[in-house]
């Protein structure tokens, strides 16, 4: 799933902050996640770059996202190969529409989701969750957050989330996984709390043109 392809995040783009103190991981750890508990829902538009592979080619997409709490989101990619990936609470939808394909799948319970996928969408815990440490370059206005999974996962091997400094909202993420495979997704128009409702996350595939084919 794109969204879990996702190891240093947007460092490059913003000159590094000296003249602050920076926290401890466990005390920023803890204020991203008692911030992310207030957030009920959230709407951003995004930008992602995959690098992976022997050539370490990068792919680029970019697109909008809305997610609420638990377990609902709708990332819509805009780019060239255009894809929507959708949670309804119950399944996951993956729409390839230019290969007239949609892909369902039941919704990973707790115990086999991605810890990734879990604390975007209000099941997971960075401290219970994840060993969390503060790299020493850190971008200017915002947190870059480190986070090692407790348990082994099988899509990522650490998680870097990037927060504003002073509000905690999310600013992007960044994965890395075995292969060294890193995806970054880095996050603007962000909005928190605006009150999405369930109904924002029905997938109809009753809706989709007839020459779809829904594979289960």
């Amino acid at each position: 799933m794109r969204l879990l392809v996702a190891a240093a995040i947007v460092g490059a783009l913003i000159p590094a902050q000296t003249q602050q103190t920076s926290p401890q991981a466990q005390d920023l750890a803890k204020r991203v996640q008692a911030h992310y508990d207030a957030v009920r829902d959230f709407t951003a538009d995004f930008n992602q770059t995959s690098t992976g592979g022997v050539i370490r080619q990068s792919v680029k997409d970019h697109g909008a996202v809305r997610i609420k709490k638990p377990g609902r989101m709708w990332w819509d990619y805009k780019s060239s190969q255009k894809q929507q990936v959708v949670a309804d609470g119950t399944e996951i939808y993956t729409y390839l529409p230019d290969d007239r394909k949609v892909y369902v799948a039941p919704l990973p319970k707790a115990d086999e989701a991605s810890s990734a996928m879990l604390f975007l969408t209000g099941h997971g815990n960075l401290l219970r969750d994840f060993t969390p440490t503060l790299p020493d370059d850190q971008p200017a206005g915002s947190w870059r957050l480190t986070l090692v999974p407790r348990t082994p996962q099988q899509d990522f091997t650490s998680l870097t989330l990037v927060v504003d400094r002073t509000t905690m909202a999310l600013q992007g993420l960044m994965t890395t996984d075995d292969s060294k495979s890193v995806t970054v997704y880095t996050f603007s128009n962000l909005k928190e709390n605006v009150g999405l409702a369930d109904k924002d996350f029905i997938f109809s595939t009753a809706k989709l043109p007839k020459d779809v084919e829904v594979i289960r």
